[in-house]
């Protein structure tokens, strides 16, 4: 395909681990072949963003990222993150679609309509999905071994978010929504689905896919909203 449109992907996680830093990228282009995607990440944060002050620290170097792929031509660009760091100053500043995770998964949501469960790697809702969402969200987990995005890479992590997500369930969720991209990575979603036997949104592929639309119908200029 000779018109793919060109993705700036910017993960909140450093590594000088390449084959780590396309993973998300990999996944995006193989489910969304209109979409080229080239993947940076910012520096100095080798556990990424799990809490206020990982996300204030990252917020610049976000922005920072994402100038540079506008000026380099880019068509758009993605921050894999749930949390959405510096996605809506971005928005506001820059001439083409910003994307951010959290964003693209919370209002993927609202289409079922249900009560929803978040689990991800923070002890509350990141703010953007909770805005987005609002009274839907039924209650928001963390499981308790898990704190970085790291932690998701540990044997034992499926069933400790299996033991998350079924705690969801009898709180009353109806869907889960993750709110951490490593847990597509570690491609959590089916998983959790087939256990819990409710619709689980990938945060990643759900932004693959909002990236896919607004880019072959959106034209230049296209930000989410969250009202």
């Amino acid at each position: 395909m000779t018109d793919r449109k060109k993705v700036g992907l910017i993960r909140v996680l450093t590594t000088e681990d390449d084959d780590f830093l396309q993973a998300h990228g990999r996944i995006i282009e193989s489910e969304f072949p209109s979409l080229s995607v080239t993947s940076r990440c910012i520096p100095e944060q080798y556990e990424g963003v799990h809490d206020d002050e990982t996300e204030r620290i990252a917020i610049g170097k976000v922005a920072a990222e994402g100038r540079r792929f506008a000026q380099e031509g880019f068509d758009a660009v993605y921050i894999s993150c749930a949390g959405d760091p510096g996605v809506r100053p971005l928005q506001e500043e820059l001439s083409i679609p910003v994307i951010g995770a959290g964003i693209a998964a919370a209002h993927c949501a609202l289409v079922w309509n249900l009560p929803v469960g978040v689990l991800g790697i923070t002890d509350d809702t990141p703010r953007e999905m909770k805005q987005i969402l609002g009274t839907r969200i039924v209650g928001s987990l963390r499981p308790e071994a898990i704190h970085t995005t790291l932690d998701l890479l540990r044997p034992e992590a499926a069933d400790w978010l299996t033991e998350s997500a079924r705690q969801l369930q009898k709180a009353g969720a109806k869907i889960l929504v993750l709110a951490c991209t490593g847990l597509a990575t570690i491609n959590a979603a089916p998983m959790l689905s087939q256990r819990t036997g409710i619709p689980v949104i990938d945060p990643l592929r759900a932004a693959g896919a909002m990236l896919s639309n607004i880019l072959r119908y959106g034209g230049r200029k296209t930000c989410l909203v969250s009202d």
